[in-house]
């Protein structure tokens, strides 16, 4: 069995402990052993996976690899001390909030001899692949992607092209290369309200 520790309880951290406790018959899942989750709120137990503290699940002999399902702007400094640990890691999407730091935690996790996945978890959707079934062959002529959700904390999600950056993918994976070609962004904060409105260019224009 592999040895396994989620840190970060929200929405994807609680689905990666409900998902590990509960592994899909003769998938891979039924070889990972979870071990414990890290958080920084005290919760004593979810669904009988024990908290640990940072530093035990850093040490432990047993644990094998992290899955990191903080936010964001935590991502890049959780890698670094999981690999510096020698632990293979599984981060949500995005790695790093920045491609030069991706590009460093990929070079050490090589040096390590430890495998870094970054895991984009809306491409394996069905509603996505039906998708890119849709548009395969088709040329891209005008198109527009919208999405709302709750204000994040910058502090936390970072800029909000961060918070967006999941949903751009889509469109590169979609449609190939993109050139931004222009960027505004219109806040109200007596309203709690936030816009990015953003144009990109494909390739071939």
């Amino acid at each position: 069995m592999f040895g396994t520790v989620v840190v970060g309880v929200g929405i994807a951290g609680l689905a990666r402990i409900r998902d590990l406790m509960n592994p899909m018959p003769s998938s891979p899942s039924e070889h990972l052993k979870l071990l414990g989750f890290v958080s920084r709120r005290s919760f004593g137990n979810i669904n009988e996976a024990k908290q640990i503290s940072l530093e035990d699940a850093l040490r432990s002999k047993e644990i094998h690899a992290a899955f990191i399902s903080t936010e964001n702007r935590s991502h890049e400094e959780t890698i670094r001390m999981f690999l510096e640990a020698g632990k293979h890691v599984l981060v949500e999407y995005p790695m790093a909030l920045s491609a030069k730091a991706a590009h460093e935690l990929w070079e050490m996790a090589e040096q390590k001899g430890k495998v870094l996945h970054v895991e984009h978890i809306e491409l394996l959707t069905e509603e996505y692949k039906q998708l890119k079934k849709e548009v395969a062959g088709k040329d891209l002529v005008k198109g527009t992607l919208h999405f709302t959700g709750s204000v994040l904390d910058e502090t936390k999600s970072g800029f909000p092209a961060f918070s967006g950056i999941a949903r751009l993918t889509w469109l590169i994976d979609l449609f190939g290369d993109l050139t931004v070609t222009s960027a505004t962004r219109e806040k109200q904060k007596d309203k709690n309200y936030s816009r990015m409105t953003v144009h990109f260019q494909t390739a071939d224009k």
